[in-house]
């Protein structure tokens, strides 16, 4: 074996590792024969100099073979999975894998938890007393195949070195390298048996990728890499300058994807939704075409299809599936204080990163993977951008268990409602789409 040192130092001076190399320092640190230490000063390397699209895949087909990959021979529908980057406000994932169930597609997914300012898929369904994330394999597969969605949380069979990886990468300041991000998460997707991919890559302040420029370079790294690992791929940039939908926390974007299951619900979250789910029907061979896709779709929110299948798989995950019809029975605030305009306009932004850190501070967030998180926390938005206000009308209502909470974050929320006499152009939802 090569050293580690000679690894690192190879990393730092430039030079290209093998696929070799790669496979066994991954093998080396899950062993212990590669200390903490050592790896996070690969990590620097490797975000300093880099890694080409052949280290790149080396890399994540190493971090995906360090634990066990799923087949689920068993589910005879096409699986395609979805993976989103991570905003404020979005709860797309909830209300998209029944729907594209309801369609004859399968939804595997392995999603996460929020961390920062933006929230967690895990943390919204577990919002449902009882619902269960942790689940084994043959759980998973047995939902899937009679159910045809099912969203868990990564096991530590499943990829654990991105696991221990990702641990050093946020204390170490390496988070930002997009080679060391398309590893992380394709060596994840890769590993849940799907036959498709689709990827919601958010560009914008309330993203992690700010510009279009960053997102379209990691959504097109994303594409390629999971293409030459065999896994078709789509991915849309969208925009993510304010937040989705009109609720940012756990149980209150919970009640909302049902909104939308229920046919109703805000219309950029029921776009996102339809836009996302055509790719996933189209990927699957269920239809050709966009505008056939989209029919299946608002067909499945039309007859109740869609909400039915997320009602059965809260209720095979262990939840209380009377939420689907009764969301009211999700956890509700204490608190609930208005915000009110501070002066008449138009609204001409929204502001997503603030906004994510108020939701944060009232405790529907965390800034350590170690702490919980208040289900029943966060901000109910009352106006989207472009809308008119009138001065003392409420912009948002601030939401948390005790009143101390909201009165620390009051100013900072205010501050993220910039209002004017001329309304703002419409943002498209969809910037770019990249397919390999």
């Amino acid at each position: 074996m090569t050293s580690p040192v000679e690894l690192i130092l190879k990393k730092r001076d430039g030079g290209r590792h093998t696929p070799a190399e790669l496979a066994e320092l991954v093998r080396a640190y899950l062993a212990g024969r590669v200390a903490d230490y050592q790896m996070s000063a690969w990590l620097m390397a490797a975000l300093l100099r880099g890694l080409d699209e052949t280290e790149t895949t080396a890399l994540t087909q190493a971090m995906l073979h360090s634990g066990k990959i799923l087949r689920l021979r068993s589910v005879r529908a096409p699986k395609i999975d979805k993976h989103s980057t991570g905003g404020v406000g979005d709860k797309v994932s909830l209300c998209l894998a029944p729907l594209v169930a309801a369609c004859g597609v399968a939804a595997p997914m392995i999603a996460g938890r929020g961390l920062g300012h933006t929230g967690g898929t895990l943390d919204k369904l577990e919002a449902i007393a009882g619902y269960r994330v942790a689940l084994d394999g043959a759980r998973f597969e047995r939902i899937l195949r009679e159910v045809g969605a099912s969203i868990i949380g990564q096991s530590a069979e499943i990829a654990p070195a991105d696991r221990r990886l990702y641990a050093l990468r946020d204390v170490t300041g390496t988070v930002e390298s997009i080679p060391l991000i398309v590893a992380s998460i394709l060596s994840k997707k890769l590993a849940t048996g799907s036959d498709g991919l689709v990827l919601d890559v958010k560009a914008g302040r309330g993203a992690f990728m700010p510009n279009v420029a960053r997102a379209r370079e990691l959504a097109r790294a994303l594409v390629r890499t999971a293409r030459r690992a065999g896994l078709p791929t789509v991915a849309l940039i969208t925009d993510m300058r304010a937040p989705i939908g009109r609720t940012v926390g756990n149980a209150l974007e919970t009640r909302e994807a049902i909104e939308v299951l229920h046919d109703r619900g805000p219309a950029d979250t029921r776009e996102l939704t339809l836009v996302l789910g055509a790719e996933m029907l189209k990927l699957a061979g269920r239809t050709t075409t966009t505008a056939a896709a989209r029919r299946l779709l608002e067909r499945a929110l039309a007859d109740g299809s869609g909400l039915e299948r997320f009602a059965r798989m809260v209720k095979a995950h262990g939840g209380d599936a009377r939420v689907a019809e009764h969301p009211e029975r999700l956890p509700q605030a204490r608190v609930r204080v208005p915000l009110l305009a501070q002066k008449s306009g138009v609204l001409t932004s929204i502001d997503a990163l603030e906004l994510g850190w108020v939701s944060v501070g009232l405790g529907a967030g965390r800034l350590r993977a170690e702490q919980k998180v208040d289900a029943a926390a966060g901000i109910e938005l009352c106006h989207g951008e472009g809308d008119r206000v009138t001065r003392g009308e409420p912009l948002a209502y601030l939401c948390a268990s005790k009143r101390s909470l909201i009165d620390a974050v009051e100013e900072r929320a205010a501050r993220a409602f910039t209002s004017s006499t001329r309304a703002p152009r419409t943002p498209r939802l969809v910037l770019e789409r990249i397919a390999g």
